[in-house]
């Protein structure tokens, strides 16, 4: 090689070197490509060992989201079916300066009873709370969460329930974000994003396909 070409390479390594990459998420976001949406599947639950979540449902929150008002009639349908089976109903009250009560909840309907809430912030439920107490006391193997924010307190309770061994299952219609795209980032999420341990666990559903 001549003295040129050597000098000529070494320029273009440095420059090489120098410029910043373009192979990361936020240069190739335009070119990203939505994959398919993960099955539905049905599924029958055990009334005696499954346990139904209410997370976060609260009328300031849930109101300020359309998504959310519009989920409330398939919450109402799921909670009915856990109190016609004597299912337990467990509830996280966020809001009102740290002093949420019951008649907070997004609907009366859906009012949870006493011993049944907790006043919870954060995504992960289980984090200092009576819901791990409440399940092991009564056997319980399975949830059932519906929650507000999808990709904050449902993604992070259900993630944290994984971990501990339970099964979950996730309605789509039970849950709701700002828009479709937090709800698709949070459904992809739990379908396939994460790792297995929580995947392997996740059954994505819709309230009219679980039966009791």
């Amino acid at each position: 090689m001549t003295r040129f070409a050597a000098a000529a390479a070494a320029t273009l390594l440095i420059g090489a070197l120098a410029s910043p990459s373009v192979a990361d998420v936020i240069s190739d976001w335009s070119t990203a490509v939505v994959p398919p949406p993960p099955e539905l599947k049905e599924v029958t639950v055990d009334p005696a060992t499954t346990a139904l979540l209410f997370l976060d449902m609260m009328k300031v929150n849930c109101n300020a989201r359309p998504r959310c008002v519009a989920a409330v009639p398939n919450m109402k349908r799921l909670h009915d079916e856990a109190r016609a089976h004597n299912m337990v109903v467990w509830y996280s009250l966020v809001g009102s300066n740290g002093k949420a009560t019951p008649d907070d909840i997004m609907d009366a309907a859906i009012k949870p009873r006493a011993g049944e809430w907790y006043r919870q912030g954060g995504p992960d439920k289980f984090m200092g709370s009576t819901l791990e107490p409440i399940l092991k006391e009564a056997g319980i193997k399975t949830v059932i969460i519906c929650g507000n924010s999808f990709q904050g307190a449902t993604v992070g309770t259900a993630q944290e329930a994984a971990q501990r061994g339970y099964k979950i299952i996730v309605p789509v219609d039970c849950s709701a974000g700002e828009d479709e795209y937090h709800e698709q980032y949070a459904v992809f999420h739990l379908a396939k994003g994460s790792w297995v341990g929580v995947t392997s666990n996740v059954t994505i559903t819709r309230s009219a396909m679980i039966k009791f």
